[in-house]
């Protein structure tokens, strides 16, 4: 099997990773913050310290560092534990259903209104493109860092600095680039960071991330915390965002992600950069494949279709007569095929992981090739 699906979960977990899961499963199957016997201590610490490593790795503050239960849960805490009745928001064409649906949603409730910004030529929507969408009751932008579909980079330093500058909320849906590109949420102005920790930090499925480091979000959902418990909801970050059992396991398992992404994270970028360039440069050569996807965006996403066949075709092709892994439709991010004319037959997408070799990519090539005659 050749698994090029990484943009969906990566494939590869670190022994360390593994190892750590394992061990919480075995030694920590307490409840952290519930009870005050040794053992839930214990995982109450390792938490903790998940989290003041994660405020770290993104520079904000450990008690804005929330727990959710993905990525979707975390975007969606923040849209709706922000919303402003009769305000505005814009975001952009490349954006994933997590953030489109819950928009739609707030829309038809009556509650907020929003634009969404179509990519320019580069293939993604720039800083101007939103100072020019924004109203006077504008009062969020939502972007994510790396397109799901195209892998089109945007460029959200300066869509922050802009956000900053304007007095609105800047949410980030990190799911893509977090793992392949560094994120300093106070340097680039990013007010709220959602993060998908089983693809990029390879860690395992089953906890996301919500940081936050200059807006106010409501709870998005109640019920047990451990502290505060006479009271409706806690008040105080993170708890007031956590209700429910935390998934120790899983943040043993980011714990170590994130050791593994700092100590390997360079080296990983540079061999991913590297066969992107390569598999990229190849793909262009082969007469019938159709390319969406920039040299520029640097990988690790490749997005293509093959001339006259739909991309769910294609794809059990790969599937069944290579064993070749791939995704094939629309990705839940409808509006970027709206944008390319892709809706009807999707996009094949292609996510290099690290443990990917060039041989696999050869093999690869061969059967695109073939596919195409």
């Amino acid at each position: 099997m050749i698994y090029l699906d990484n943009a969906a979960t990566t494939f590869y977990k670190p022994n360390a990773v593994i190892n750590a899961v394992g061990t919480a499963l075995k030694y920590l199957s307490a409840n952290p913050t519930r009870s005050s016997h040794s053992l839930a201590i214990k995982a109450g610490m390792m938490v903790e310290d998940t989290r003041e490593t994660a405020a770290k790795f993104f520079n904000c503050p450990p008690d804005k560092v929330i727990f959710t239960l993905n990525c979707t849960d975390a975007l969606n805490t923040a849209i709706f534990g922000t919303v402003r009745r009769g305000g505005h928001i814009v975001t952009t064409a490349l954006e994933h259903n997590s953030v489109l649906r819950p928009l739609f949603r707030l829309k038809s409730l009556g509650l907020i209104d929003y634009t969404v910004l179509p990519p320019l030529g580069g293939g993604y929507v720039t800083a101007e493109q939103i100072a020019s969408a924004c109203r006077p009751n504008t009062y969020m932008i939502i972007a994510n860092g790396i397109g799901n579909v195209t892998g089109a980079p945007q460029p959200i330093g300066e869509i922050g600095y802009f956000a900053e500058k304007a007095g609105l909320l800047f949410l980030v849906d990190g799911a893509q680039n977090v793992g392949y590109r560094k994120i300093d949420m106070k340097e680039m102005k990013i007010s709220m960071l959602a993060v998908a920790p089983h693809k990029g930090l390879h860690a395992p499925q089953g906890v996301g991330l919500l940081l936050i480091r200059n807006a106010d979000v409501r709870p998005f959902r109640y019920g047990g915390t451990g502290t505060e418990s006479a009271k409706p909801q806690p008040s105080e970050l993170p708890e007031a965002l956590e209700s429910g059992t935390l998934p120790t396991p899983a943040i043993a398992g980011l714990n170590a992600a994130f050791k593994y992404t700092l100590e390997h994270g360079e080296e990983n970028a540079k061999k991913l950069s590297g066969m992107f360039i390569y598999l990229l440069g190849e793909m262009a050569k082969i007469p019938g494949v159709q390319l969406y996807t920039k040299k520029e965006y640097g990988g690790p996403i490749i997005a293509f279709n093959v001339r006259g066949m739909t991309s769910a075709e294609a794809g059990n092709i790969l599937s069944d007569e290579y064993d070749i892994c791939v995704r094939c439709g629309l990705h839940c991010a409808p509006l970027i095929h709206k944008h390319y004319g892709t809706i009807k037959d999707g996009m094949i997408r292609i996510a290099l992981g690290v443990d990917n070799s060039v041989e696999e990519l050869n093999f690869f090539l061969q059967a695109v090739s073939e596919l195409t005659k």
